[in-house]
């Protein structure tokens, strides 16, 4: 699997796949739930509601984000790696989140939830072939292909990984 060319993805997205060096983006997304437990294995469960700012994200929101963006760019790789040329719109990320009741829950349910999605989401990454893969389409009006939404989603993930050491679990 080769890394996606820069006409296959809108610029803003090159932050995300920035941090996948991986030659093949299957070897970075395999192993990031079993990263997320290890991280959220340190924070306590009272932590969760934690934000470090007003008007940010607690760490059971930026969680719930995490399994939103799974979702939603499992979705994109799906119709897109299928053929469907339909326009696929974007989502209000902030909205999503005010109605996730994420810190009514607990970081194993979370956990759990971003697990199953992204086992999920292998299996059907596993069972592409080069040209799903390569296939383009278009999502929040911008031309993206599947390998590129694969990497933006472990990039994703690991942005937020970055802000959640940097903001949140600052000792």
């Amino acid at each position: 699997m080769h890394k996606p060319e820069k006409n296959e993805y809108d610029p803003n997205f090159e932050t995300y796949i920035s941090l996948v060096p991986e030659p093949d983006v299957k070897d970075a997304l395999v192993g990031q739930p079993g990263e997320l437990r290890t991280i959220f294995a340190t924070i306590p469960e009272e932590k969760g509601s934690f934000s470090y700012a007003l008007g940010k994200w607690t760490i059971k929101e930026l969680l719930s984000h995490l399994i939103d963006g799974e979702r939603m760019f499992a979705y994109r790789a799906l119709r897109i790696s299928r053929g469907d040329v339909t326009p696929i719109e974007g989502f209000e990320q902030d909205g999503y989140i005010e109605n996730s009741n994420a810190n009514g829950r607990t970081f194993a349910d979370l956990l759990d939830e971003f697990d199953l999605q992204r086992r999920s989401n292998m299996l059907m990454f596993n069972n592409l072939n080069e040209d799903a893969w390569k296939r383009k389409g278009t999502a929040s009006e911008k031309t993206v292909s599947v390998r590129a939404i694969a990497n933006i989603m472990a990039g994703h993930v690991r942005h937020h990984i970055h802000i959640l050491n940097e903001r949140y679990l600052v000792r």
